[in-house]
């Protein structure tokens, strides 16, 4: 089973930062939609943010203005940037690429904000 592979979470402060990569296979990456998910605990995943392959990007609103996702194709990396953290951005994130009709997931990676 193909995975994608999530980095970069941790514990941070109300109004810090981090920023989140995923790599991916490159036969999965080249011309795929990728997007960052959460799910906090008791609640359902959400997505947080999605770039195109052509690098059209959309964000859910509680994280527009805060959160950037930007794509490296010759590094078949996928990044979020998150900013100015809440505790409401707590979660597990995951990372998700859509080609050709199949999804695939990463394993996920802690984001915990203290306040």
């Amino acid at each position: 089973q193909v995975r994608l592979v999530e980095s970069g979470g941790g514990l941070v402060q109300a109004g810090g930062s981090l920023r989140l990569s995923c790599a991916a296979p490159g036969f999965i990456f080249s011309f795929a939609d990728m997007g960052w998910y959460r799910q906090a605990p008791g609640k359902q995943r959400e997505a947080v943010a999605a770039i195109t392959f052509g690098g059209i990007t959309n964000y859910a609103s509680s994280v527009e203005g805060r959160f950037t996702i930007s794509r490296d194709d010759a590094k078949n990396t996928v990044y979020l940037q998150m900013n100015s953290l809440k505790p409401e951005d707590t979660a597990v994130y995951y990372c998700n690429a859509l080609r050709g009709g199949s999804n695939y997931w990463g394993q996920g990676t802690q984001v915990t904000v203290s306040s």
